[in-house]
This record gives structure tokens, sequence and C-alpha cells, in this order.
């Protein structure tokens, strides 16, 4: 397998993390969707990461589409997301919170950054968005059992909320305040003291 994308987009981080976990070999290319459309265009003309090439040469796109085959690919109890319900649609929602606060915080930061003329209403609202996700995330990660969003390890919601306010804090310095959510801040701070999660990291780079 083939991993396109780099690791600090926390979509493309959350499938190395989840890759490595699993025991799944694969290649890493770093590859810069502005900087690098010419080599991505013939395998994911979307333009997007991260990119999932499979061995038959299919590729996959969308983090979450890319984990539901990994998931496949592992058994059951091994699998970063319940296969039964209600387990499963619980993980699911806060998994979906995290990535839609992160897909919120990249089109913030393309609002600043790569517009000459940034609306202010857009602005504020992207940033009441993050933040009522934020609460929300918190005020779930207050009342989780054993130390983990679901069971006795980190899963795939786990992941994805710690991946998302990483690029949050390097992305949009001083978005997040730790004091404001201390449970979520100790939570991410713990799983990126993880060994795989130190392995798979790069600090954000603005693109050009």
């Amino acid at each position: 397998m083939i991993l396109i994308g780099q690791y600090d987009s926390p979509f493309v981080r959350r499938v190395g993390i989840a890759l490595v976990l699993y025991g799944i070999a694969f290649e890493h290319r770093p590859w810069s969707v502005f900087r690098d459309q010419d080599l991505l265009r013939p395998i994911n003309p979307l333009l997007r990461v991260p990119t999932l090439v499979l061995s038959d040469g299919a590729a996959l796109s969308d983090s979450h589409i890319i984990l539901d085959h990994l998931d496949g690919l592992v058994a059951p109890e091994v699998a970063l997301f319940p296969r039964t319900e209600p387990a499963r649609h619980r993980a699911l929602r806060i998994a979906t919170l995290a990535t839609g606060l992160g897909d919120l915080a990249v089109g913030l930061f393309y609002e600043l950054r790569m517009h000459a003329e940034v609306s202010d209403s857009f602005v504020a609202r992207r940033r009441g968005q993050i933040m009522g996700a934020l609460d929300a995330l918190e005020a779930k990660c207050r009342s989780m059992y054993g130390g983990w969003w679901f069971g006795d390890r980190p899963g795939h919601a786990d992941i994805a909320s710690a991946c998302m306010i990483r690029f949050i804090k390097e992305a949009h310095p001083g978005l997040f305040d730790a004091a404001d959510r201390p449970s979520l801040a100790e939570h991410a701070a713990r799983l990126e003291d993880m060994a795989v999660f130190r392995q798979i990291q790069q600090p954000f780079i603005a693109p050009a």
C-alpha cells in the first residue's frame, strides 16, 4: 500500500497511525496537493489527501473511507471502530465530530491565509462552529469511562480527536485553550505521548 499526503494534515496522520497500529506495511509519499499536483492527478483526479493506493492499484480517498477499508482487513477484536451496535454509532459520532472540527479548522485557515480579502462574517461563523465542536468534545471527554473514548485502548475516535486538536493548535495558535478544555487537552496529550503518534507526525507547514 502507498499512503499519499503529508502528516501535517490531521486526516493523513490518522490514517498513518492506524496503518502502524494494524501492522500493515505501507510506503509513505509525502506529496503536497499544491506542489505535487502532476504526480497526484493520475492517481486521484480529486487532488485530495489522504489517498491510499491499494495493492491492486485502486486508490481510495477520504480518511473515513480508507479507515473503513483498513478495519475490514483486520479481525473484529482488533478493529479500531466497533463492529456492532450501539458501540459503533457512538464511536462514529465522536469521530465525525472530531473530523468535522478538522474540516472547519482547515477551511478557516484557507480563508485567513489564501484570500486577499477576508470575510469577517465567515471567520466569525467558523470560529463559532469550532468553539461549539470543542465544547461538545470537552463535555463528552469529561464523561468518558476508562481513560479512552470507548473501551480499554485508543480507537479511531481517540486518534481523530488528538490529530485535529494538534492541527488547530499549530494552524491557529491561541484558538485552543487547554485551560478552558482540560479534559480534552489531557486526553490529546496522552495520545501524543504514544510512540506511534511520535512516529507519525510532522510540524504544520503552511502552503505557499
